[in-house]
């Protein structure tokens, strides 16, 4: 037996539709409510949209539709949302019923909106389309706090570490890392005393004098004078002449003497003191 869809597209069928519908002209609904001017006709459109918005709910629950068509569907249910309250809209102003504060939002339930996109709705299969999915993802709450007292419960003996020895585990471990250690570390420190040792003696044997100079070695002619010491009979160069304590203690003694004629005599005794030292050769 045939199905209904297929009596429906018989000759007799088509041709029965065409001599019903003779006569008259299928009228269009307007693109802008604002065109319509009567209510029973603005009333009539609002119901032709809902049986669409129906019928396409209805397709949209198919999730085999396949991705690119749920989408389309959802798209259009949206566009007949907000031309259904374009209707209602004209028909308050018209003196009618308003239906946007007391008519059935069924419809409008079965969608849902994504947080932060208000008036877009995902109706059936397309709450589950990858990428829309994560949008109706919410976090977890986060876990509540525990207050003071909560938290001193837990805290004990044990919690400060009293108790890690009770059990007869860790002591015998501690024990023999702690035999380890102290043999690796008397180890190193022979290790460290042998090398300190053998330093030494090398650097005895390698030390010399860095004052010690050849006797093979030419003297300066300039007064460059040569010292020795009694003890260990090094020789010294002096590349200056060095004068002795007997000279530097004149010479403190004569820059004293200036110093207090500067200080308290005249300017003419000054002058005669310097001719005398000038007639004498000092």
């Amino acid at each position: 037996m045939a199905r209904n869809a297929e009596k429906a597209m018989t000759a007799l069928a088509r041709f029965r539709q065409a001599q019903l519908e003779e006569g008259k002209v299928k009228e269009r609904r307007p693109f802008l409510a604002s065109e319509c001017s009567e209510l029973p006709k603005a009333e009539k459109w609002r119901r032709q949209i809902i049986s669409e918005i129906s019928k396409k709910v209805a397709q949209i629950q198919n999730a085999g539709l396949g991705e690119f068509r749920i989408r389309d569907l959802n798209d259009e249910i949206n566009k007949l949302l907000r031309e259904k309250r374009h209707w209602e809209v004209r028909i308050r102003e018209l003196g009618g019923p308003d239906y946007a504060r007391f008519g059935p939002k069924m419809l409008d339930h079965e969608g849902k909106e994504v947080p932060g996109n208000r008036g877009y709705k995902y109706f059936g299969a397309a709450r589950d389309l990858p990428g829309v999915r994560e949008l109706f993802e919410t976090e977890p709450a986060p876990a509540p706090r525990k207050t003071r007292g909560e938290l001193m419960k837990d805290v004990d003996a044990e919690y400060y570490g009293y108790r890690d020895e009770d059990d007869g585990v860790l002591v015998p471990l501690e024990t023999q890392y702690e035999k380890q250690a102290v043999i690796e570390a008397m180890q190193k420190w022979r290790k460290q005393k042998e090398s300190q040792l053998s330093g030494e003696k090398q650097e005895e044997e390698e030390e010399e004098s860095i004052y010690s100079v050849r006797n093979d070695e030419p003297e300066d002619d300039d007064g460059q004078e040569e010292q020795e010491e009694d003890e260990g009979g090094v020789a010294f160069i002096a590349h200056v002449p060095v004068p002795s304590q007997k000279e530097v203690e004149e010479a403190l003694v004569r820059r004293k003497k200036m110093e207090l004629l500067q200080r308290y005599a005249s300017e003419t005794l000054q002058a005669q003191s310097q001719e005398a030292r000038t007639l004498l050769g000092l």
